[in-house]
């Protein structure tokens, strides 16, 4: 018996081990490799001199591989034609270049690789490695410095250019529009620190670029631009601040074109407030027509009433820009654009926030005995209606209470617009929330404060929730703000025009002054939040 009870452990443990033994496993393989390659040899040597090639190769101590290549490299001087660079596939333990540029006589250039060098099993970079080389007798080695902000935004873009272009006989102040600069850097994804190295002695024009084709020249539609006015002379100690903004285009008027039967729309770039349409062909007295800008567009639309024509010729003017342009526009079959009216605000109204129903087609005539306003116990609600005729809107002024409920209606003939058609019967439901379900904002200004300026709350992606203009120092009271993380954004107005003012490169104009509280606010539910921002010179 005692003989049988040990068997049957002996087989026990026999089949345990056995199955200790088959259970299969992946094996640990090890810590996760975090390091990056490593640059062992160059050919040329890295910091030659009285360089003559056309080929340069480096080699690594494992295999390489190449990432975002064309984001990343940044070569200074610019080369007019890109170099063969490898490997663009298969893995290898070497990059190599290949120039296709006559390179310049006693000039240092510069590549920067940033961060798209990696090892081909983890991805881990050779962080921005550098290869230099002179075609003359010695490299270059002075340096410029410095950061690169946004005008406007807390934060400014990645990749930005910095430019160097040296003040020589052929430099004017279109050239960065014409031609890449002497020397470049970038910013990449890291950092709006940059240092511009292997630099010659000289004077220099610094120029900051968000360069969206990425060709190395400012283009002005596309591109936001940073300059400093004074020259940089070569050797500095100086830490430049690079502002960047985008310009106002220059004018230009699209070709216009039918959008519906009776509106051709005139789409335009640039300054519009002096733009003037006039018709060359010969219309009957019966037929109407008027101008009446977008809402929120640049574009102006010109309406007119039903009319026979193949097509109709106009004279565009801008007294402004001293421009003027004939423009031939072909009919086309379209239905016509009728009367809709739109609220801006739907549902619960905000506080503070003015009410207002737009329309599409021009609005000429209001009734207001045809509007009502009543609350949820069917009292009635005193308030005013103006019409807005360059805003193309119905203005609604009355007291919005808390925790209310509303109903607005308009019987029909209320408003009238340019081709004589009325509304129908509308009506909206509109309602408030409780103040409690809001907090209140009592913010101070300290420090190197001027007026006039403008205070606003965005959200934390600059979207504009709340501004107050002031032209002289007081107490800013932000009341029944919806709970959410807030940036406060102060802009120093200079000019007293209750906006933001963007620069100009060619007029030598930075834009204007931006300053930002340094942490995000939260404002909470039924919260009194008093604040102070220091403002810096």
């Amino acid at each position: 018996m005692v003989q049988r009870v040990l068997g049957y452990i002996f087989l026990v443990l026999a089949v345990s081990a056995f199955l200790q033994c088959a259970r299969r496993g992946a094996p640990s393989g090890g810590p996760k490799d975090v390091t990056p390659p490593k640059l062992i040899k160059a050919e040329p040597s890295n910091m030659t001199t009285n360089f003559k090639g056309d080929k340069i190769r480096l080699y690594f101590d494992e295999y390489i591989k190449l990432n975002e290549l064309e984001k990343q490299l940044i070569i200074s001087p610019p080369l007019k034609y890109t170099p063969l660079i490898t490997p663009q596939g298969s893995p290898r333990k070497y990059v190599e270049i290949i120039l296709k540029d006559t390179l310049k006589e006693n000039t240092t250039y510069t590549f920067n690789f940033g961060q798209s060098i990696v090892d081909n099993n983890e991805g881990n970079p050779s962080s921005y490695l550098t290869y230099v080389f002179s075609t003359g007798d010695y490299i270059d080695s002075l340096t410029v410095s410095g950061v690169v902000l946004d005008g406007f935004n807390k934060k400014a873009d990645n990749f930005i250019s910095v430019m160097l272009y040296e003040l020589d006989s052929t430099y004017t102040d279109s050239t960065i529009y014409k031609r890449p600069p002497n020397y470049i850097t970038n910013t990449l994804d890291s950092t709006t620190i940059f240092h511009l190295k292997n630099l010659k002695e000289g004077k220099y024009a610094l120029f900051g670029l968000k360069d969206e084709a990425k060709n190395n020249v400012f283009d002005q539609k596309t591109d936001k631009i940073a300059f400093i006015k004074d020259t940089i002379s070569l050797p500095t100690d100086s830490i430049y601040v690079l502002t960047l903004f985008k310009e106002i285009p220059d004018y230009t008027l699209s070709v216009p074109n039918f959008a519906a039967s009776n509106k051709i729309i005139f789409g335009y770039q640039g300054k519009g407030e002096h733009i003037e349409i006039e018709t060359l062909s010969k219309l009957p007295d019966s037929i109407k027509t008027k101008v009446l800008k977008e809402r929120n567009k640049d574009t102006l639309n010109f309406w007119i009433t039903p009319f026979t024509a193949d097509s109709l010729v106009f004279s565009v003017s801008n007294s402004l820009e001293k421009f003027r342009d004939t423009f031939t526009v072909k009919t086309r079959k379209l239905a016509a654009d009728t009367l809709v009216l739109q609220p801006n605000q739907r549902g619960s109204l905000e506080f503070g926030k003015p009410f207002f129903i737009g329309a599409n087609t021009p609005l000429v005539n209001l009734d207001t005995t045809k509007t009502s306003l009543w609350r949820k116990d069917s009292t009635a609600v005193k308030h005013t209606v103006t019409l807005d005729t360059l805003g193309n809107k119905i203005d609604f002024n009355f007291e919005v209470e808390p925790n209310e409920s509303y109903t607005l209606d308009l019987l029909p003939g209320m408003t009238t617009d340019f081709f004589g058609k009325e509304n129908d019967t509308l009506s909206y439901k509109l309602t408030t929330k409780s103040y409690a379900d809001f907090g209140n904002l009592r913010l101070s200004l300290e420090g190197a404060v001027t007026y006039p300026l403008i205070v606003q709350l965005t959200d934390e992606k600059g979207v504009v929730k709340k501004e107050q203009f002031a032209d002289e120092a007081r107490i800013f009271h932000f009341n029944h703000i919806a709970p959410a993380k807030y940036l406060i954004r102060v802009i120093h107005d200079s000019n007293g025009n209750q906006k933001w003012d963007t620069g100009n490169y060619l007029k030598g104009i930075q834009p204007e002054k931006v300053s930002y509280y340094p942490s995000v606010l939260e404002v909470r539910a039924n919260w009194e939040l008093e604040q102070t921002f220091t403002l810096l010179e």
